[in-house]
């Protein structure tokens, strides 16, 4: 009785006409619908599409925060919450499983599910909540969640939020994997380079923006007091500052190489300037240490979890930019040096000299982006077995 004056309140309080919209049409076959409420959500719903097509064999429909990474998944907005809505979507695409990330509950959908007949799960749930902020109804989310066959949880305390509300076969699972994050490199070219260096120590300036440069010219003069052999690696944000930062090093009293002028890395060179962004993954791994730019003015301006999954440490100042959810997963774990400001990155460089400790911080950074295939196994068996029976 509660579940039902909630829901008729819900309604009546969002009730509107589905917009007319322009769907892409629906394959051929059995489909399975992904929603991803947030752009953390859609990072490890993609990396769970592709398993889905690629292991299972069954088209996927993904709707919410636009998808990472290419996909051959259909894509397509999710509207309101309203019978209308649930009523139009659920008629063009006749899902055969519906798989939630996250802990948004759509009321109106949900029941229009469960009158169709169609199987419905949850993962990477946290705290249970209405979307778009509302307020609960009376006995909304108690009768709603009843509905989940699966309800897989990121931590225990969403798992008690969720069994409070009455909600059955409620798991912690964690966090799901991440997509593949590998960046390539020529190996040959690696070999090539790695004989250059001869076991010098090495560190990384990636995507460095032209407000940064001073207090990266300033950390390395700094840390060559204290290794005198350090090599700098430079990757600007824009390629074409290439030129005119290679002349400031100079201009600073450092030794420069051009990639671009295909100089060679001498043994008195200091700083090493590369201007291709598709070479990150030979960077990433020839340099134990990873100073993330942008991350100290505008925003991060490159995927922390490219470093990590390559066995850099990394060390990045406040602004985390788009990745916000992802340094704070990083930083929960103690996997990165963030610093505060400028003048800290001298002292963060200067700490992670030591071969202990950048191992250390390095390994807790592979950890983390390594992190999930197994709960992702555990899901990609759950959608096997729940279609199988569907």
């Amino acid at each position: 009785m509660a579940h039902s004056l909630g829901l008729t309140l819900y309604t009546l309080a969002s009730r509107r006409e589905a917009a007319p919209q322009t769907r892409p049409p629906r394959p051929g076959g059995p489909l399975v619908w992904l929603h991803a409420p947030d752009p953390d959500n859609a990072r490890t719903i993609a990396e769970l599409a592709r398993r889905v097509e690629e292991e299972l064999g069954h088209f996927v429909l993904l709707t919410g925060a636009p998808p990472v990474g290419p996909t051959t998944a259909l894509h397509t907005p999710l509207g309101e919450d309203t019978p209308a809505e649930a009523a139009s979507f659920l008629e063009h695409f006749r899902p055969d499983l519906a798989v939630f990330a996250g802990a948004e509950v759509r009321p109106a959908l949900v029941a229009a599910l469960q009158e169709r007949g169609t199987p419905m799960m949850m993962v990477e749930a946290g705290l249970p909540h209405l979307p778009d902020g509302r307020r609960r109804w009376p006995g909304l989310l108690r009768g709603t969640l009843h509905a989940f066959t699966h309800i897989l949880t990121l931590d225990e305390p969403a798992a008690r939020a969720f069994r409070r509300l009455g909600a059955a076969q409620v798991k912690v699972a964690g966090r799901m994997e991440e997509p593949h994050l590998v960046l390539p490199c020529t190996e040959a070219e690696r070999a090539e380079i790695t004989r250059a260096i001869a076991g010098r120590p090495v560190w990384l300036a990636a995507a460095l923006p032209e407000a940064e440069e001073d207090a990266i010219i300033a950390a390395h003069h700094s840390a060559l007091h204290l290794s005198h052999r350090l090599l700098l690696i430079v990757v600007p944000e824009n390629p074409d500052r290439a030129s005119g930062l290679a002349h400031k090093m100079e201009d600073a009293g450092l030794a420069c190489a051009a990639r671009c002028d295909e100089d060679e890395i001498l043994p008195e060179t200091e700083v090493y300037m590369a201007d291709n962004p598709d070479e990150f993954g030979l960077w990433y791994r020839l340099a134990p240490i990873c100073y993330l730019g942008g991350s100290l003015t505008g925003g991060a301006i490159r995927d922390p979890l490219e470093g990590a999954g390559l066995g850099s440490a990394l060390i990045h100042g406040p602004k985390t930019g788009i990745y916000g959810a992802t340094f704070q997963r990083l930083m929960s774990r103690k996997a990165t040096r963030p610093i505060a400001h400028p003048k800290a990155l001298s002292e963060a460089l200067a700490d992670l000299l030591s071969p202990e400790r950048v191992a250390k911080l390095a390994g807790e950074a592979w950890d983390v982006a390594s992190d999930g295939s197994e709960v992702t196994d555990r899901v990609l068996a759950l959608i096997e077995r729940m279609m199988d029976e569907r």
